[in-house]
């Protein structure tokens, strides 16, 4: 597959070619886990469905730190990459390839030995906290797949190349897809067969995925050694916030909620649908915003700030495009979105103007993604964590609660839409007064 070198070309073309891959990626990664829910729900009840609705809470809090800890592996390699240092590069990989292992088995170790506790903590129904502790419990223990199929696309996109992990990722997808119930029904194995068919799946793409990248030479591997010190620290330093990142998104999403649920079961349901529509319109910016990572980190890596700059303009450009024509198709859809996966008439009714109402906000919310993606990029990890806590804590969760109470249900999406303008706001002000160009995340040689 081919590398692309963004330190030179068109500039356009390498956004549009190389965002498209992740985007199908992640949109792969999202029907995981519905055809996983789909296969559990069909073939072992409501009850085992809620197992692993609940147990999934706590994957998915550490696959979001996981996600947090790649974004600062996106931004190192892609700096070296930008250098033109492979010895760098070929070091940088092995440091991180330890770091991560080790995190990885602390976590399914932690994982398996306090599964029990930590459902107690979510307040798992009693009739649900067996199953939910076996699921927890194997996921865990093959949580080093996980991070490491994670891992190696990280890698790859940082060198420039986004199409291999779409194969990598179609590969677990469709393994998935035929060992649920294969696993579950056939072999009779029940919630034990359903959370092994997802480790299985993500093991043997992330045994191919290293296997493949050795053969094809697409990452400067080495065997497995001691990092250096410096290398290890800097991971830290920067992957700790950038992992608090997703935490913080997580903890704000569940306080909006809180303002949705004071509304009635009804909005519940309706802003449930509503946000599960909300992760399918979201996939471009989240793609760019992975995107202008490897884009901007080569540059910087290689010192050309002017085609930063242009980076930045055209991935705003390209994502306000994106965004109005989604933002065009959900006013012509929206109810028939909702209707997919709810039937009750005030829910739909709520969904479907909500989507409505923050549909056109969606452009503002895309330029904090490309934005603080070009921040990242520069290694100022903490300064983007402070930017989330704003968006989220100071803007997003106060202007629902206060425009709900304004202008009743309909104030959820006004308060959020108006949250996502003034949170751009902050992005684009840091981005062109903040101090992030001078962040030097390498010792000088």
């Amino acid at each position: 597959m081919k590398q692309r070198d963004f330190t030179k070309g068109n500039i356009w073309a390498d956004l549009f070619y190389f965002s498209a891959p992740i985007m199908f990626a992640n949109l792969l990664q999202v029907s995981y886990q519905f055809v996983d829910s789909l296969w559990v729900g069909n073939l072992l009840g409501s009850n085992a469905l809620g197992s692993v609705a609940v147990a999934g809470t706590v994957i998915f809090t550490v696959l979001s730190f996981i996600i947090g800890i790649n974004n600062t592996t996106l931004t190192i390699l892609s700096q070296q990459k930008g250098k033109g240092n492979d010895e760098g590069l070929q070091s940088y990989v092995n440091a991180f390839i330890v770091t991560l292992s080790g995190l990885a088995i602390l976590m399914g170790i932690t994982g398996y030995l306090l599964a029990e506790p930590i459902l107690n903590l979510l307040s798992t129904p009693e009739s649900m906290m067996e199953d939910a502790t076996i699921y927890l419990r194997i996921n865990a223990s093959g949580i080093l797949f996980l991070v490491g199929y994670n891992f190696i696309s990280t890698v790859l996109r940082a060198v420039g190349d986004s199409k291999t992990p779409l194969l990598f990722v179609s590969i677990a997808v469709v393994l998935n897809i035929v060992l649920d119930p294969l696993f579950i029904s056939t072999f009779g194995m029940g919630i034990q067969g359903a959370a092994l068919a997802t480790i299985l799946s993500q093991g043997f793409s992330f045994i191919f995925g290293v296997v493949y990248i050795i053969k094809q030479g697409l990452i400067p591997l080495k065997w497995p050694s001691k990092p250096e010190w410096q290398e290890v620290k800097l991971i830290l330093h920067l992957g700790i916030p950038s992992g608090l990142q997703m935490a913080v998104i997580s903890a704000g999403s569940a306080a909006i909620m809180s303002v949705v649920a004071s509304h009635g079961e009804g909005v519940v349901a309706g802003y449930s649908a509503a946000q599960r529509l909300d992760s399918l319109f979201l996939l471009p910016a989240h793609a760019l915003s992975a995107t202008v990572n490897s884009m901007a980190g080569q540059n910087i890596g290689a010192g050309l700030w002017s085609r930063v700059k242009k980076i930045a303009l055209f991935a705003t450009v390209y994502n306000a495009i994106i965004m109005f024509v989604f933002a065009g198709l959900i006013v012509f859809f929206a109810s028939f979105g909702i209707q997919l996966f709810i039937r009750d008439q005030e829910a739909v009714r709520f969904g479907a103007r909500y989507l409505t109402i923050v549909a056109f906000f969606y452009p503002f919310l895309g330029i904090n993604f490309v934005l603080n993606g070009i921040v990242r990029a520069s290694g100022a990890m903490y300064q983007v964590l402070i930017l989330n806590l704003l968006s989220f804590w100071l803007l997003r969760y106060p202007l629902s609660y206060l425009f709900s109470k304004w202008l009743g249900e309909d104030g959820i999406a006004y308060g959020i839409g108006v949250s996502f303008m003034l949170s751009s706001l902050f992005a684009f002000g840091y981005y062109r007064f903040g101090k992030w160009r001078t962040k030097q995340i390498f010792q000088k040689e």
